[in-house]
């Protein structure tokens, strides 16, 4: 394996492998959160019942009536980050890879774009352990995406 992965484009330095394959890791373990999320609905009910009341039942106590609308969140939720999660993976083996200042946009933009948002309002209901999980995904993310920020051209 390349200690680097040179550009196939623009005035781009190559980047190192290492980082390519950190994404690479944190991109997939994304797609396979969002999946667990989906197609997982039980398991999810408890992770987050877990983390956010420290009770694997926890969420079982809102009543019968409320556990339906959790699967479809749960799964609603799971699907977007698989679908965000795929599109990170084109991303970073397209443009990203070929070192276009683009692909690390892409990346940065859309991670703010969810992060922002959804830490902010996980702290504002008070829901602070999503804020926390929200952190821990984001650092994962951006610890490759600063180490590379200076090895992607002007375009």
């Amino acid at each position: 394996m390349p200690a680097s992965l040179p550009p196939t484009h623009g005035p781009a330095r190559p980047i190192p492998a290492f980082w390519y394959r950190w994404l690479q890791a944190v991109t997939a373990g994304t797609i396979l959160f969002g999946l667990a999320l989906a197609a997982l609905p039980d398991l999810a009910r408890q992770g987050f019942g877990l983390l956010m009341y420290g009770q694997a039942g926890a969420v079982a106590a809102f009543g019968p009536a409320v556990q339906p609308y959790l699967t479809l969140a749960h799964a609603v939720m799971g699907s977007l980050m698989v679908g965000w999660g795929l599109a990170l993976w084109l991303t970073l083996a397209g443009p990203f890879r070929r070192g276009e200042r683009h692909g690390w946009n892409v990346f940065v933009v859309s991670l703010v774009g969810w992060f922002v948002p959804d830490t902010t309002v996980s702290l504002w209901t008070g829901l602070w352990p999503n804020a926390v999980l929200n952190s821990v995904f984001a650092v994962a993310f951006a610890v490759p995406l600063v180490a590379t920020r200076n090895r992607f051209g002007s375009r």
